[in-house]
């Protein structure tokens, strides 16, 4: 765990910038004590990150959760009875673990997955445009379009117009420019430009701004414009921002419902994460699912009975986390303890952190998100992947996550289904060893996103040293989300040793470098 702590160090720093702001803000739009989302980080950081065999994915409290939470602890009579039923969500994870039901997250296609990507990235720089320039009235985990205080996404920029902040502005533009600065230039100058992260220097940049203009009327940043993090006096008041769950609510039926619905949305969530984590990895980690239900559940057992909201994986932290060159979950196990420590010693430090700074790195990761390249690519690939990325991108951005993944993938299973026919034989293993591992894997005349799972998984199951035959000379019909987990596991085969044959009706290609060109020139008809 510690042979990438170069790469995993730096990047829990930039994690833990990004974490916090939003631990604080998803607190207060589900209408929590601000220490409970705080909590939750940590928990998500240091209980789920060493349990998961993610590499790469960070935990912790999740804007989708937010409106779920609001409603529920308003319904149930209180934040202690609200903890019962987080609880109860973590147990019911632990079930549906040991039930496999990790293997939903591998129904979703391709589309569909880069499609909550780019809308999420598009997301994230909407809602921090106001923060940027200084207008912070809207709740900063509160990623609906429509939100908490009658607002909406799109009302919220509008009316930074009228309420832009001129010092709040002058440091988000120097965060920005920094962190433009770091990773153009300066990151290929030397390792030490490496290993300090922009982040880092944005965020230290914007507490001597703060210092250094502090009592200016015109160009100063008032408090409303900085962190708020909850500082106790002494040790009994730290203590006592911690709550207890209320376990004669057990009782109550509806804090049993609420706790079914936490544990599918939550479980939901972190699949969709964790499928779409693993599809921008650059190394093509694999993250066992089931795995990932067992340590999200123990994570909100935890969070649930020390005053904390429900976790899940969250695309924002763990998208900053591979920006940032983290190899391990290292990295997500020091931001958890970076918050601790963090809350701990030195909360009156944090809160001289201007928003605004927080808002540039946010609008980095956006960015690198939702990339005009993702649209062109998309595009480029036909109105069978063009049409769900659009509708899940604008589902997210106009309603929120999970609308926008189910909109996406009903138009998805409605584009395969005019395209396609159900085929239960998609897929032929022949073992055709003599003295040396030797596979055939025949796949059927029509493979879809469907027989994602199944294949992904055969493929991760061959042995070291293996000669593997694909014969794609029947297939008719090969979805784009099979090429890529081809042209995935072309990279992973190389480390193992397995040689590939590609036997098509043109003959047999060794090794082809790329899965996606060599299908693309294939015949009209054929795969």
């Amino acid at each position: 765990m510690f042979k990438h702590i170069k790469n995993d160090l730096p990047a829990s720093v930039v994690v833990f910038f990004v974490a916090l702001p939003l631990c604080l803000g998803i607190a207060l739009a589900s209408g929590a004590p601000l220490f409970s989302g705080l909590i939750s980080g940590i928990i998500g950081g240091i209980v789920v990150g060493a349990l998961s065999d993610s590499k790469i994915g960070v935990s912790g409290p999740a804007a989708g959760l937010a409106a779920i939470v609001l409603t529920a602890i308003g319904t149930l009579g209180g934040y202690e009875n609200f903890l019962v039923a987080v609880v109860l969500g973590g147990v019911i994870q632990l079930v549906f673990g040991i039930l496999k039901a990790g293997i939903i997250g591998y129904y979703f296609p391709s589309s569909v997955i880069k499609g909550m990507l780019t809308g999420i990235g598009i997301i994230i720089i909407l809602k921090q445009i106001p923060h940027f320039f200084g207008y912070n009235t809207n709740p900063e985990g509160n990623f609906a379009f429509f939100q908490v205080d009658g607002k909406n996404t799109f009302s919220e920029i509008l009316n930074t117009v009228n309420n832009v902040s001129i010092g709040a502005t002058i440091v988000g533009f120097i965060g920005l420019g920094i962190l433009i600065l770091w990773s153009t230039v300066l990151s290929k100058k030397g390792k030490i430009f490496q290993i300090i992260q922009g982040p880092l220097v944005a965020v230290v940049a914007g507490i001597v701004y703060y210092f250094v203009t502090n009592g200016s009327t015109n160009y100063g940043i008032s408090e409303t414009h900085l962190v708020s993090v909850p500082v106790p006096d002494s040790f009994t008041s730290f203590i006592g921002q911690f709550k207890f769950p209320n376990f004669n609510a057990l009782s109550n039926p509806q804090v049993w419902v609420t706790g079914f619905t936490i544990a599918l949305v939550a479980s939901l969530e972190t699949l969709l994460c964790v499928e779409a984590t693993d599809k921008i990895d650059p190394h093509k980690n694999v993250t066992p699912t089931n795995k990932e239900l067992l340590a999200q559940g123990t994570g909100n057992i935890i969070s649930g009975l020390i005053g904390g909201l429900p976790i899940t994986q969250v695309i924002v932290r763990s998208s900053a986390n591979i920006q940032s060159g983290g190899r391990t979950k290292l990295a997500a196990i020091i931001h958890g303890f970076l918050l601790l420590i963090s809350v701990i010693l030195i909360p009156t430090l944090l809160n001289k952190i201007p928003l605004s700074v927080l808002a540039a790195i946010l609008l980095v990761v956006g960015y690198k998100l939702a990339k005009p390249a993702v649209f062109k690519e998309m595009l480029q690939l036909g109105w069978k992947q063009w049409i769900p990325f659009t509708i899940t991108v604008l589902g997210i951005v106009f309603t929120d996550l999970l609308v926008g993944i189910t909109a996406g993938l009903l138009v998805g299973i409605v584009v395969i289904l005019i395209k396609s026919f159900q085929n239960s034989h998609f897929l032929h293993i022949e073992d055709k060893s003599n003295g040396k591992h030797s596979i055939k894997m025949t796949l059927a005349e029509e493979v879809t996103f469907f027989n994602k799972g199944a294949i992904l998984k055969e493929l991760d199951s061959l042995p070291r040293d293996t000669c593997l035959e694909i014969d794609v000379r029947k297939t008719r019909f090969l979805d784009y989300d099979i090429i890529e987990i081809l042209q995935d596991f072309a990279l992973k085969a190389k480390e193992r040793n397995i040689d590939i044959q590609l036997i098509s009706e043109r003959g047999i290609a060794k090794n082809p470098a790329s899965y996606i060109e060599f299908f693309n020139l294939r015949p009209k008809k054929s795969a």
